[in-house]
């Protein structure tokens, strides 16, 4: 398997680790379809199982690029390819599952992909991330050219948009899942953007960051709601204060946010330490050594 080689030919863990999660899910999928454990709907419940590992992969895609600048960790770049791989293979096994449910019937397929506007926005992502999986390798980076392939690759912002749009339109009542998914999105745009302009950020930031996620979070499920059944938005936005209810989606990206600039603040503290005593041994390492002949050195 040379994609999970480095390009000095050294097997790369980084790229092992991540080609083993990401296979998770659907060797778990493949398993409780064999043990008839996927429900009374079988189908349904695979295709909605691999639409929203592919939403998840997406927004794990998109968080290498924070989690490698934040944790100081170059590594995590190997990764990206291969998880942005699995995730057309998911959305791609979605859409395959999809056609299974209705007896491969592409005709009626096509006839609805066109007609519902949530089946429209899923295809045309579809497409997006087909093409950003032919353009991931290392050729296809050289025939375009780093910008166009960068600016390419900057789709994936907007496939993640339309994606979570298609995962919220055909979730029936309960969004919680799916609008979770789109706080964890509105994160990493505000990262983006907060990175753009003001440079590496710190605990402090990142903790603000959070809290400004959530509230996103928690206004756009209020407008979600006032849209599609008519709720008033007052009571939507009182439930994530209320403790007596499940845990909301506001809380979630809330919880993780401040979970993120929590583990970013120890490790910058355990790097401001480890270059202290670096900085205390770079002396004794610079230091010239006595010669026995005037009674020092060491034996």
């Amino acid at each position: 398997m040379p994609f999970l080689r480095e390009r000095n030919g050294r097997w790369s863990m980084p790229k092992i680790v991540a080609f083993g999660l990401v296979l998770l899910p659907a060797l778990w999928l493949a398993v409780r379809a064999a043990a008839g454990d996927l429900g009374p709907r079988p189908w349904e419940e695979a295709i909605h199982a691999t639409g929203s590992w592919a939403v998840r992969f997406l927004l794990l895609s998109l968080a290498v690029t924070p989690a490698r600048q934040v944790f100081s960790a170059p590594k995590l770049i190997l990764t990206r390819r291969i998880v942005g791989v699995a995730v057309f293979c998911y959305a791609a096994l979605h859409l395959a599952l999809y056609v299974g449910d209705q007896k491969l019937d592409v005709v009626k397929v096509a006839s609805e992909i066109a007609l519902r506007i949530y089946l429209t926005i899923g295809f045309v992502a579809l497409l997006g991330l087909l093409a950003l999986a032919v353009t991931s390798t290392d050729a296809m980076v050289r025939k375009l050219g780093q910008r166009r392939w960068q600016m390419l690759h900057r789709l994936a912002y907007p496939i993640a948009m339309l994606a979570i749009l298609h995962f919220l339109m055909q979730t029936k009542l309960d969004v919680t899942e799916s609008m979770t998914m789109a706080g964890f999105l509105a994160w990493l745009l505000l990262y983006r953007l907060a990175h753009r302009f003001l440079g590496d950020l710190g605990a402090g930031r990142l903790a603000a960051l959070g809290v400004v996620a959530a509230c996103a979070t928690a206004a756009g499920e209020a407008a979600w709601y006032g849209l599609t059944t008519g709720v008033p938005a007052s009571l939507v936005l009182a439930a994530n204060l209320d403790p007596a209810l499940a845990l909301r989606p506001a809380a979630r990206v809330l919880i993780t946010g401040l979970g993120v600039a929590l583990a970013a603040g120890i490790w910058s503290m355990i790097k401001s330490r480890r270059g202290g005593r670096e900085r205390r041994r770079a002396p004794l390492r610079g230091r010239p050594t006595a010669s026995p002949a005037t009674g020092g050195g060491t034996r």
